[in-house]
């Protein structure tokens, strides 16, 4: 096997996990997506709540009251955790694309010296 072919066998693999990477990047993010709505839609239920009113969590099979100022702050909290997650990996997504495409333009480049 020539080294051309080699070079391109090598980027070809390369490209292919880059690309198996990205997959993984957007179902996280699309998961994460989910989670940051679900949580919208729950702070906007606290905003019809007074703090009298009483709110149970639940942790595992039991309903455990909870305060109205502790369940609103966590809340608050896993978004701002969601946001910076998504974030996170759109950030992760940038880097996984731009190194694709600098695989793609080598892989590219290997096949047109190839031709010629």
């Amino acid at each position: 096997m020539s080294d051309l072919n080699k070079k391109l066998e090598t980027l070809s693999l390369q490209f292919s996990n880059h690309q198996q990477s990205l997959n993984d990047l957007i179902s996280s993010r699309s998961t994460l997506e989910t989670q940051l709505q679900e949580n919208k839609i729950v702070e906007q239920e606290f905003t019809q709540l007074s703090e009298s009113d009483k709110i149970y969590k639940l942790t595992g099979p039991i309903l455990l009251p909870q305060d109205y100022s502790e369940a609103s702050m966590n809340v608050n909290k896993r978004i701002e955790f969601i946001q910076g997650e998504i974030e996170r990996v759109e950030n992760k997504i940038g880097v996984e694309e731009s190194e694709m495409e600098k695989i793609r333009g080598e892989l590219i480049a290997l096949r047109t010296q190839a031709q010629g």
